[in-house]
């Protein structure tokens, strides 16, 4: 072989890996993917969320829980944004979300005011992500670098968000289950589940850990059943906080909330049952080190953003966030 068509071979190998290599970069998410393309989305984002909280903190609950239930059904795509159409059946129609997930309002006005800066750039995935981010900080919480590059869906489905979503009734193995589908650890979940530490949530979600529940406090049980009658239908919409001492704050007292068998929901106390299953020690751990939670928190938050994006040329950038285009 001459040394000739061995120097167009090697042009070759080197032309395809360069090729490889770009569009691997394509796909990838970076903290850094809109520095030229939109420089001021970041900036424009977080004002819109420190108003948007500064009016309602319950929304800085809202917002992270958006970006949770996105990422957990076909990936973190936008799709739970996207409203019932000819062509969609909107995931808010989902038993998990109906008529209890909420903030899709802020994000229009959001995607709005990216929109002005850098029209067709930034999407409604990435905007959910940064979102939860910046109303986790805005609430006292913890931050974190977040991965960006994301596109958003032309489709939604309902029937996996009920497939894929834990409920309020769910017991550990169900929500080890539910998470360990989406390439979640327990650690993981436990960490993520401390996001009820701000927020509120229906009598109907936890009714039933009130009336009937043994693992309970008797006084907790009692103070919440002054709101939340005991027959489905009579009050059913009444609200609580997810976590009764600093429920408009992001920080540990959820998990010391659970040692004391005082988690509103059937889901949440599951995650500690007095030493004897898989998750106590999680709980126990953030529960004594705020910090420690902060940092598995922010981890798990980067880990959940990495499920299944749209990356490249797949997908679109709505011009609006409830409707494809």
């Amino acid at each position: 072989m001459s040394w000739c068509r061995i120097n167009n071979i090697a042009v070759m190998v080197l032309l395809i890996m360069a090729y490889c290599n770009v569009k691997y970069c394509e796909a990838e998410l970076s903290p850094d993917f809109y520095s030229n393309s939109c420089p001021a989305a970041l900036s424009t984002i977080q004002k819109a969320v420190s108003k948007a909280i500064a009016k309602e903190r319950r929304m800085a609950a809202s917002l992270i829980r958006l970006h949770f239930h996105d990422c957990f059904v076909q990936g973190c795509d936008g799709s739970i944004l996207l409203e019932d159409s000819a062509t969609i059946i909107s995931e808010q129609n989902a038993l998990q979300n109906f008529k209890s997930v909420r903030g899709f309002n802020v994000v229009e006005d959001i995607k709005s005011a990216v929109e002005q800066a850098c029209p067709g750039v930034v999407s409604c995935a990435d905007i959910l992500a940064v979102a939860a981010r910046d109303a986790s900080k805005y609430v006292g919480g913890p931050s974190w670098a977040v991965k960006l590059g994301r596109r958003d869906s032309k489709t939604a489905s309902k029937d996996l968000a009920e497939a894929n979503l834990p409920i309020a009734f769910d017991d550990l193995e169900a929500l080890l289950s539910s998470f360990a589908r989406q390439g979640l650890s327990a650690r993981d979940m436990v960490a993520l589940s401390g996001a009820h530490t701000i927020g509120m949530a229906q009598c109907i979600t936890f009714r039933s850990r009130i009336y009937n529940d043994t693992n309970v406090d008797a006084g907790f049980a009692s103070t919440r059943r002054r709101s939340c009658p005991p027959l489905t239908g009579n009050g059913d919409g009444n609200l609580a906080p997810l976590d009764l001492v600093t429920p408009s704050s992001f920080d540990n007292n959820y998990f010391k909330n659970l040692l004391r068998r005082k988690g509103l929901l059937h889901s949440d106390q599951a995650l500690f049952n007095g030493g004897s299953s898989a998750t106590d020690g999680f709980v126990s751990g953030y529960a004594r080190n705020q910090a420690s939670f902060y940092s598995d928190f922010s981890a798990a938050m980067v880990k959940m953003g990495d499920i299944s994006p749209l990356t490249g040329s797949d997908g679109e950038i709505r011009k609006i966030c409830g409707a494809i285009n």
